[in-house]
């Protein structure tokens, strides 16, 4: 019964090693190594959540060729990043950079929790000052002093 679900993990593991193709890889192992690296880190825009390197589909092909070519010519990493994302928008990033609209997408959620935080803070603080515990206005006091008498006076049975 153990089987199955170790086989579809193994399944699960061996897609991305099937997508790219032996005839796309480069002779040198460490352009090779790179170019993986780089693949791991761009979108395929057909799948959208998938990279270029697990993907089967024909862009993402066409787009690690792109990296290998761009590699091959010497290109260095961020060269090659930065001629796709010329070429198809900082969208083709898996993790966006954080400068412009990036840097708006990274610091806005840390921001939002900041925010509410704080006002979930202000809020129980202020409920808790107005609910608390509260002195007795003189009249109270006095009819609580009248209810107390009225109890000890009252016999018991």
């Amino acid at each position: 019964m153990r089987l199955i679900p170790a086989l579809a993990v193994l399944l699960a593991l061996a897609g991305p090693a099937l997508a790219v193709d032996p005839s796309e890889r480069l002779a040198d192992p460490a352009l090779e190594a790179r170019a993986r690296l780089i693949s791991d880190e761009l979108r395929c825009l057909v799948c959208q959540n998938q990279s270029i390197d697990a993907s089967d589909a024909q862009l993402a092909r066409d787009l690690r060729a792109i990296v290998r070519e761009r590699i091959a010519a010497g290109d260095t990493d961020e060269g090659v990043r930065d001629f796709l994302v010329a070429r198809y928008g900082e969208f083709v990033l898996l993790r966006p950079r954080a400068h412009g609209v990036g840097l708006l997408l990274w610091a806005l959620p840390p921001a939002l929790l900041l925010m509410a935080g704080t006002g979930l803070f202000l809020a129980f603080r202020r409920r808790s000052a107005v609910t608390g515990p509260q002195g007795l206005s003189p009249e109270e006091e006095e009819a609580l002093k009248v209810l107390s008498r009225e109890e000890d006076e009252r016999p018991n049975y």
